[in-house]
C-alpha cells in the first residue's frame, strides 16, 4: 500500500468533514512529557482529573499494542461573541470560558473522529485505531506538539500559528506508518505575559501549571472554595480565560468556522440570579449540551453566588437568605450565609444570625461565622 497517498487522502478528507488542521506524530514515548508528569506528582500540581497512569498517558503502545503512529487533529473555535448581553446593577451576569461555549466539544471532535475512522476502514479493512478527546489517557497537546499542529506555550496551551491557541485537540493511535510531521518552532521567545497575568499564580513559570490553584480547575470542584481564591474567581461560572486573552499571539484570532461552536449569549453569559432557583431538569435541558455543564448544576450555583458577592449585589440577598436557610446542600448554605457577609448588608446579617441557630453541619457553621466576620471587621 502507498502510505503516502494515503495520508495525503487522509488529510484532503480530514478538511472535507471539518476538521481544519491535522498532523501526524510518531508513537515514541513521549520521555519529556513522562519526566515532567512524574515532577509534577511530586510537586502535588495535578488536579485529580487526570486518567490513566503516567505511563499510559505516555507510551501509546500501552493503548493500542499494534500502535504506529497518531493523528492529531485540530478544530478553531470563536474568541468573541457577538451581541454579548451586558452585566447590569440589579441584574448581574456570569460568563463560561470561551472552550465551553457552543455544542460540547468532546461530541464534535468525536465525531469528526469517527468519520475519520470509518474512512481508514474502507481505504485499509485491517486497520485498528484507537481515539481521544481530552478526558483520554494521551495529553492531546504533547500529541499536538509532536505532530506540528502547534507549539506549547508558556501558558500551557497549544499555540497554532493559524488560529492562535483557540483549539480543540483530539488524536487517533493507528496501526498505520503514517510518515510524522515536523514539530513547529516555539516562539513566544521572552514573552512573559500569560505568567504574570494569571490571576491566583497557577502558572508557577512558563509550561509549568500548578492544577490546583487554577481558576479553570476550581470553577469545576464541587466542594467550598477555598477562602484565597473567592476574591479572584470574580465572575467566572466555568473555566478562566485569561492566559490566553492577553497572549500576543492570540491578537485578533477569531474564527466562526463551526455552527456547532457558535455561543448562545444567554447561556454562556447567563443572569446570575435565576440560577439560584434552577431545577435540575431546566439545568441539564439549557445547560447539558455545553462542555461546562459536565459537573452538574452544585459547582455553576456555587461560583453565581460567589459572583453574586463579588458584585456586592444587594437585589439578590433575599435569594441567598432563602438557600442559606432551605438548600439541603452544605456547600450552597454555608456559600449563601458567606456570600450575604460579603454583601454586607443589615438584613443579610441578622439572617446569617438567625440561621446560625438552627444549623448543625459544622462546615456552614464555619462559613457562617465568616460572613459576620465581614460586619465585625467593618466597624
Amino acid at each position: 500500500m502507498d502510505y503516502h497517498q494515503l495520508q495525503e487522502e487522509v488529510k484532503a478528507y480530514a478538511k472535507e468533514i471539518g476538521i481544519d488542521k491535522v498532523g501526524f506524530a510518531s508513537v515514541d514515548v513521549f520521555g519529556e512529557l513522562k519526566a515532567r508528569l512524574v515532577r509534577q506528582e511530586q510537586l502535588s500540581y495535578q488536579s485529580g482529573f487526570e486518567k490513566g497512569s503516567v505511563e499510559e498517558r505516555t507510551e501509546p503502545a500501552r493503548l493500542l499494542p499494534e500502535a504506529q503512529s497518531i493523528i492529531s487533529i485540530a478544530l478553531a473555535y470563536p474568541s468573541k461573541m457577538k451581541d454579548a448581553p451586558r452585566s447590569t446593577r440589579g441584574d448581574r451576569r456570569g460568563i463560561f470560558c470561551r472552550a465551553s461555549w457552543g455544542r460540547d466539544y468532546h461530541d464534535v471532535l468525536r465525531d469528526r473522529l469517527n468519520k475519520l475512522g470509518e474512512f481508514l476502514k474502507e481505504k485499509v479493512p485491517e486497520v485498528k485505531f484507537k481515539s481521544m478527546v481530552d478526558t483520554g489517557e494521551l495529553a492531546d497537546r504533547a500529541v499536538a506538539e509532536r505532530a506540528g499542529i502547534g507549539f506549547s506555550g508558556k501558558n500551557c496551551a497549544t499555540i497554532t500559528p493559524e488560529f492562535g491557541s483557540y483549539v480543540y485537540l483530539g488524536e487517533m493511535i493507528t496501526n498505520i506508518p503514517f510518515i510524522p510531521d515536523e514539530p513547529v518552532d516555539d516562539s513566544c521567545g521572552d514573552c512573559n505575559i500569560c505568567v504574570d497575568a494569571c490571576p491566583t499564580g497557577a502558572l508557577v513559570q512558563g509550561g509549568q501549571l500548578d492544577a490546583n490553584r487554577c481558576i479553570a480547575f476550581l470553577t469545576q470542584t464541587k466542594g467550598f472554595l477555598p477562602d484565597e481564591f473567592r476574591s479572584k474567581i470574580g465572575n467566572r461560572l466555568y473555566g478562566c480565560d485569561t492566559c490566553q486573552t492577553v497572549c500576543p499571539k492570540n491578537k485578533r484570532k477569531d474564527f466562526h468556522l463551526h455552527e456547532e461552536f457558535e455561543p448562545d449569549p444567554e447561556l454562556v453569559k447567563p443572569k446570575l440570579k435565576p440560577l439560584l432557583s434552577i431545577s435540575n431538569r431546566e439545568f441539564k435541558e439549557k445547560f447539558g449540551p455545553m462542555a461546562g455543564s459536565w459537573r452538574g448544576k452544585k459547582p455553576i450555583q456555587r461560583n453565581a453566588i460567589l459572583a453574586l458577592a463579588h458584585y456586592k449585589d444587594e437585589s439578590s440577598v433575599d435569594e441567598l437568605i432563602r438557600l442559606m436557610n432551605e438548600d439541603p446542600r452544605p456547600v450552597i448554605r454555608g456559600t449563601a450565609a458567606w456570600g450575604l457577609g460579603k454583601i454586607g448588608t443589615a438584613q443579610a446579617f441578622e439572617a446569617i444570625e438567625q440561621a446560625w441557630e438552627k444549623e448543625n453541619d459544622e462546615s456552614v457553621r464555619e462559613e457562617m461565622k465568616k460572613g459576620l466576620d465581614f460586619f465585625t471587621n467593618s466597624y
